[in-house]
């Protein structure tokens, strides 16, 4: 018998993945940029992943060329999609 289930988005590829895909669904504001809560929300509360899963996903996320943090932090921009690397 397993005790706890397995999550989902432990693995900071497939976190940075599916925020990628949150965030390819959002509308830029100003200048490509996306309010970081609108994809902090659904990740956080729908998807009932952890706030440790978020960071691990964002920071891979960048490293990896999709996403660019705004250097006031509450925005991000699409710099390309998951699929495309």
């Amino acid at each position: 018998m397993k005790l706890s289930a397995e999550r989902s988005y432990a693995n900071p590829e497939a976190a940075a993945r599916k925020l990628v895909e949150l965030a390819s669904g959002i509308e830029p504001v100003q200048d490509g940029r996306i309010h970081i809560e609108k994809i902090n929300a659904p990740f956080l509360y729908t998807l009932k992943a952890s706030g440790a899963e978020f960071g691990a996903g964002i920071k891979h996320a960048i490293e990896k060329g999709w996403l660019e943090m705004h250097e006031s932090g509450p925005y991000v921009r699409l710099l390309k999609t998951a699929d495309a690397n």
